[in-house]
């Protein structure tokens, strides 16, 4: 497709939401010549909204180990912002042929913008070539796939695995290996009867916390909200059991209504002790509990979740960001090499986990001497591989569609009265669907 009729698909496809009227104005930054560079030096732009990503890949260009035999000599252009203000300036530059990024990072709940009116086909490069020699050994292409193409690769395995104090569990008697959330939450309740103390939480301030708690819970219980042709499959008994299970939780305080996982009011319950535990991805240990109770260090442990009796996976999974390269660019070669570089190698993966904490996203990795032997020392000095590799082999597939943002926009209010006991599971889901159908005609 050329350039001309591209941008016209994208004026059609987003004019209504870009506020465009700001086009003439990014046009002036124009986008430069079109001959592609295919080796020597090479600035490679990248768009990102985490300062961790900006670290890897400076860290990545001045390997020599991972750089050995390019064809490129690369230098980096960072341009921090917003994970939405990311893709939605992306979207107005290429509409107003401006200067997009060669490398765009985009966060899982954002790139459903892109799914629909052949968005992404026109924006980026189609992976399927690239990622075709490894098979079912790489993870979380999924979320980042249209019609079963390739878009982006995820920068991290973003696996959930259950946080909690192994000294509180000590002191209160709470077995460490408990097999089901059932038996979980039947300790839970005592627990919380006797010393007002809950082990994990639900968030229950705005849509997209309420839905993504709700969303870890329901992928490891084998359910989904899309399938992968881009089907709404919410309604089934594994949503209702789910929201069911949350629902109780709640009531019965095994799990803290908070507002979110991260704010002022998590943080004084993990301070207090009266959060003892709580379902979260592996990058929560940083982002949650070293940033909010560093002096607990070491009294922190994980492990894989336990199970719905009913079925469903050893793991879950909750977050993520994908890098897309964007295609037809004078550095689109670059860009992709890089990126193949960085995400696709031993070395690469490595160098990801080291830099910035993020789980490898190649399954043989899990296996990998050199990471089975990583100890944290924040966890007590456990060795998380032993966990990460457990959940990693028995991960759900996450699926999404174009229709994801209005999803959480309307589901969140019907499973907060749900949680507040005004209304049931089921009627709760089935609130959400009709809103959801009323505005997405699929």
């Amino acid at each position: 497709m050329s350039e001309p009729s591209r941008r016209a698909v994208l004026r059609g496809a987003m004019g209504a939401g870009l506020g465009l009227a700001a086009a003439p104005v990014l046009a002036a930054c124009g986008s430069g010549s079109s001959r592609a560079v295919t080796d020597g030096p090479v600035q490679v732009s990248l768009w990102t909204h985490d300062p961790g990503y900006i670290k890897t890949f400076r860290s990545a260009v001045g390997d020599d180990t991972l750089m050995h035999g390019s064809r490129f000599d690369y230098r980096m252009r960072f341009t921090n912002a917003a994970g939405s203000d990311v893709v939605t300036r992306m979207m107005a530059q290429a509409v107003a042929d401006g200067n997009t990024p060669d490398l765009a990072g985009i966060i899982i709940d954002q790139f459903p913008r892109v799914m629909g009116s052949r968005i992404a086909e026109n924006l980026f490069v189609d992976l399927t070539e690239t990622v075709k020699p490894f098979g079912d050994e790489l993870l979380k292409l999924a979320p980042y796939s249209v019609d079963g193409t390739p878009y982006g690769l995820d920068s991290d395995n973003s696996i959930s695995v259950l946080y909690y104090r192994q000294d509180i569990f000590a002191e209160h008697r709470i077995p460490e290996d408990v097999e089901t959330w059932q038996e979980l939450a039947d300790l839970g309740e005592r627990l919380h009867d006797r010393h007002r103390i809950s082990l994990s939480m639900v968030a229950t301030g705005d849509n997209g916390s309420i839905v993504n708690g709700f969303l870890q819970f329901l992928l490891q219980r084998g359910g989904g909200v899309f399938d992968a042709a881009g089907e709404l499959v919410l309604d089934s008994p594994e949503a209702v059991e789910v929201l069911e299970f949350m629902q109780r939780g709640v009531r019965t305080g095994f799990l803290m209504s908070l507002p979110d996982p991260y704010g002022s009011a998590c943080a004084a319950a993990l301070k207090s002790g009266r959060l003892a535990a709580t379902v979260m991805p592996n990058w929560y240990n940083v982002y949650g509990l070293q940033a909010n109770v560093p002096e607990q260090k070491g009294k922190w442990r994980i492990r894989t979740l336990p199970r719905f009796s009913g079925g469903g996976h050893a793991g879950s999974t909750l977050g993520g960001t994908a890098f897309c390269v964007l295609k037809d660019k004078p550095h689109t070669q670059a860009a992709l090499e890089l990126l193949r570089r960085v995400y696709l190698t031993r070395e690469g993966q490595l160098l990801r986990y080291r830099s910035g904490g993020f789980l490898p996203t190649l399954s043989s990795l899990y296996e990998d001497a050199e990471l089975r032997g990583i100890t944290d020392d924040y966890l007590g000095g456990q060795r998380v591989f032993d966990v990460y590799g457990a959940a990693a082999a028995d991960l759900p597939i996450f699926y999404q569609a174009q229709g994801l943002q209005i999803l959480n926009d309307v589901l969140g209010g019907p499973m907060l009265l749900a949680l507040q006991g005004k209304t049931s599971a089921a009627e709760a889901i089935r609130a959400g669907i009709r809103a959801y159908r009323q505005q997405v005609k699929r």
